[in-house]
């Protein structure tokens, strides 16, 4: 009976350092498996960071591209419209003189 008895204890024994083992390897891999979440979620904001910085820059360069050609579009439009002015403004005057004295 004691040998029975002593075989349980022993496989008891062994019971207890598998579960003790097994629970040691589950926090290892526990602990492993944050670090590599907390890893993968830096390198995921860094990259993210990165492309919106990358795409602030060009929508900027793109921004400043429309705004000078609105500006070179409106200064040639404006241009456009004194040298009509010049070369028309007698023209205006009389109609205009015109359309005031016929009504």
């Amino acid at each position: 009976m004691d040998t029975v008895i002593k075989k349980i204890s022993e496989i008891e024994a062994a019971a207890v350092s598998v579960m003790d083992n097994a629970n040691a390897r589950k926090k290892a891999f526990a602990r492993e498996m944050e670090d590599r979440t907390r890893d993968f979620d830096r390198q995921i904001e860094e990259e993210t960071e990165h492309s919106i910085q990358e795409l602030r820059s060009r929508m900027e360069t793109e921004m400043r591209s429309r705004l000078s050609k609105q500006k070179s579009d409106a200064e040639a439009l404006l241009v456009q419209m004194e040298q009509n002015y010049e070369d028309h403004h007698q023209e205006y005057a009389k109609r205009l003189f015109r359309s005031l004295i016929e009504e």
